[in-house]
């Protein structure tokens, strides 16, 4: 369903309100900087990340992938896992896995949900529906991807790697310096299944991806107040994210976007045929809604 009241904001400031956020405003200064209303902020948000997420559904897939890489990105929604123990109100931990591919830098696959058994099955699940050929598969560490890979693509469909990083003591770590990541002094490559290349095994651009999406995407930034207070809010805002990463930003290592690099479009997208499509949509939903209407009376 969408909203009606939509419509009453013209396709330039709905273009505006997009490229504020996803350029890493928050949803207040959005509403500021646009002159609009943080309800009317938010509906948008709504309407454009279901999109999004149904044109990544339709749109990335039969991918000529070889070489995908996987991580999670941590952020919460309304209060740290830790504060929710504690009996403070929020969904507490939110992870959202990614898969990218090292060659076109097009995320593949992206799930919201927590760090637990299932959601990394219908992540490996997901990535093993839009690719056609066989991959190699790296991934960081954690042990539930080797069972959901396994069961996923079996024991000769493959070839996969887990690239664990060795990171050293934080106990000398004070001040300011708490906030920064503890050094990495080395890691250790785990071919797990098939026969992975050496020179491949690696979780950079993946890693990387994730610090586009804390730049990019204001509910990632640390110490601030800007984290998302609702789930789906925040899966909305993903959802446009990487969109826009992979249909709409250029690449600067590869002059075009990931999803021209990938052959699944042929032209830069702009902000502006995103909302061409949601007036669209929204239209051939009001249509439906006067047609439904007509039947019952």
């Amino acid at each position: 369903m969408y909203n009606t009241s939509m419509r009453k904001l013209s396709v330039q400031e709905r273009t505006s309100i997009l490229r504020c956020l996803t350029e890493g405003n928050s949803i207040n200064s959005t509403a500021r900087i646009c002159g609009k209303s943080k309800v009317t902020v938010l509906r948008l948000l709504a309407d454009v990340g279901s999109l999004c997420a149904d044109l990544h559904n339709d749109l990335v897939r039969n991918l000529d992938s070889r070489r995908v890489q996987v991580d999670e990105l941590w952020s919460f929604v309304g209060c740290k896992q830790k504060s929710k123990a504690r009996g403070k109100m929020g969904d507490g931990d939110a992870w959202t896995w990614v898969g990218i591919d090292a060659d076109s830098k097009l995320v593949v696959s992206y799930l919201v949900g927590l760090r637990e058994v299932s959601y990394a099955h219908d992540f490996i699940g997901d990535i093993a529906d839009r690719i056609k050929e066989r991959i190699q598969l790296t991934s960081d560490g954690l042990t539930m991807y080797v069972n959901a890979v396994i069961d996923t693509f079996g024991l000769d469909d493959i070839d996969f790697a887990q690239l664990i990083k060795l990171y050293g003591s934080s106990e000398d770590r004070a001040g300011a310096a708490r906030y920064s990541p503890s050094e990495c002094i080395g890691c250790l490559i785990h071919p797990m299944l098939g026969d992975p290349d050496p020179k491949h095994i690696s979780t950079s651009y993946s890693e990387r991806m994730n610090l586009t999406t804390r730049m990019c995407n204001r509910r990632f930034t640390r110490l601030t107040n800007a984290f998302s207070k609702k789930w789906r809010n925040h899966e909305h805002a993903i959802a446009l994210h990487y969109f826009v990463y992979n249909f709409c930003r250029k690449h600067l290592s590869l002059g075009t976007t990931p999803a021209i690099a990938a052959g699944i479009a042929n032209k830069v997208w702009k902000i502006e045929d995103l909302v061409g499509m949601l007036v669209e949509r929204e239209n051939q939903n009001a249509c439906h809604g006067r047609i439904n209407r007509a039947d019952k009376a």
